[in-house]
């Protein structure tokens, strides 16, 4: 067994006794995997190795949003506009993307826990950027398919399980407030990416909006990400968090308090924890998706003018930041689950009052406190993962789980459209989305963490 180096004060490795490595079930990956820039720059550093690596996910999560849909709303007028395409035709790309997405995420998440997320995130990097360029050339709707289903099934995919998987391999004690600040990073991006394509189809058109959006994600997301990631910090002689022995007497360290349980999949699936997060997320991935599309109409239909109702909407994308922010303090002796219920609070009663919104003052309410529980809800389920199941093995685990999340991702918005059609308006799928958003909270505060692996 091996056991792990940690910085002395003076920022020369010193050994570690007592505490075992987190090893590799695949046995070529166990050695330090550490070499080039990385290696050099862990021993001259002042801090920990860790905060570069999340520097690096900041970028490639900013670098994601170019196959957000709200980036491609964007291009959706224009491109119907001049091909004469249905609206129909041209959203099927990004729910055929979402189903490729659900297809491989079991296959991705193990490769991830065997060669960690640099290889991953620099392949989606350079897909979803190479994909935007091509389309600037898109001359008809099969072209545009092949291309958006790759940039979306990066976003949806290996962007969503590289970030996190090396999120909670690097962090443990201070694995909610990285993860925070992540989740932060690529609401930035989703507010810039639709801004920068919109800026450059003014004077240009839209082709040059994908030019742009295709340099941004290759200009911020590519080189942080190959030349400075490391699978985990193992690979560099260091634990997570930077931490120490109990008992060390280095200074400035955090003590490694506890060794984290660590699952295989097949354990995992066999605990009535996985069962009942893979129900939160389930439950309430369909209110998330159907609320945020069609949020804006609603308003509208609600007598509220167009542009206080795009205003509305920005404070509901802010609330989401300040509660992705907030869970970055949660306390750790605070088991998760109770956050993880209190989000499902906040959709519950913003879902209740986007009912029958009968002024201004009461939509910006009820899209702030939604906005809340949107925020908490990211931030919190990729680490209740990782708390729960252990750092080992969570692209396999998450990887299983992301398959229904993307699915249930893409029936909200199904739902509220069949809804308005069917009704005229969204007053049955916010009844639906309210009741989903209330057994979510059944199902987060049920949802106890496994005390060990089932033999």
């Amino acid at each position: 067994m091996r056991f792990p180096r940690h910085p002395r004060a003076g920022g020369d490795p010193g050994p570690t006794r007592g505490i075992p490595v987190l090893g590799s079930r695949f046995r070529r990956n166990d050695g330090v995997k550490g070499s080039g820039l990385p290696q050099l720059l862990v021993a001259r550093l002042p801090f920990f190795y860790g905060w570069v690596v999340l520097a690096c996910l900041c970028c490639a999560g900013f670098s994601r949003q170019g196959g957000a849909t709200a980036t491609f709303s964007v291009f959706v007028e224009p491109l119907t506009r001049e091909f004469h395409w249905s609206r129909t035709a041209v959203s099927g790309a990004a729910s055929l993307g979402g189903l490729l997405a659900a297809l491989l995420s079991p296959l991705i998440g193990p490769l991830l826990d065997r060669h960690g997320s640099r290889a991953a995130l620099c392949l989606a990097v350079l897909g979803t950027g190479i994909a935007a360029l091509l389309l600037s050339l898109t001359p008809s709707l099969l072209v545009f398919y092949l291309l958006f289903c790759v940039a979306r099934l990066n976003w949806a995919s290996p962007f969503e399980l590289g970030i996190y998987s090396a999120l909670n391999n690097w962090f443990m004690a201070r694995r909610p407030l990285a993860n925070s600040i992540a989740t932060v990073a690529q609401m930035a991006g989703l507010v810039t990416m639709p801004l920068i394509a919109q800026l450059a189809m003014r004077g240009h058109g839209w082709r040059a909006g994908w030019v742009a959006i295709g340099v941004t994600v290759l200009a911020v997301g590519l080189l942080p990400v190959w030349l400075l990631m490391v699978r985990r910090p193992e690979d560099l002689g260091l634990l997570p968090d930077n931490a120490v022995a109990p008992g060390s007497a280095s200074r400035g360290h955090l003590a490694l308090r506890h060794v984290e349980a660590t699952f295989t999949r097949r354990q995992a699936v066999r605990t009535p924890a996985f069962w009942l997060l893979l129900s939160y997320t389930v439950l309430i991935y369909p209110v998330q998706a159907g609320v945020s599309l069609h949020q804006a109409a609603n308003l509208i239909e609600h007598g509220v003018a167009p542009t206080i109702a795009a205003s509305i909407v920005s404070l509901f994308s802010l609330m989401s930041g300040v509660a992705s922010a907030l869970c970055g303090l949660m306390p750790r002796s605070l088991p998760i689950r109770y956050p993880m219920a209190l989000s499902g609070v906040f959709l519950t009663i913003g879902c209740a009052g986007m009912i029958a919104i009968a002024s201004t003052l009461q939509g910006a309410v009820a899209a702030a406190i939604f906005g809340l529980g949107i925020g908490g809800m990211l931030t919190l389920l990729p680490v209740a993962w990782a708390d729960y199941f252990g750092r080992a093995n969570y692209g396999a685990i998450r990887g299983l789980a992301l398959s229904a999340q993307v699915l249930a991702q893409a029936a909200g918005p199904l739902l509220s459209g069949i809804s308005h059609d069917w009704t005229g308006n969204y007053t049955r799928s916010l009844e639906c989305f309210t009741a989903l958003s209330f057994l979510s909270i059944v199902a987060a505060l049920a949802a106890r963490r496994p005390r060990s692996a089932p033999g």
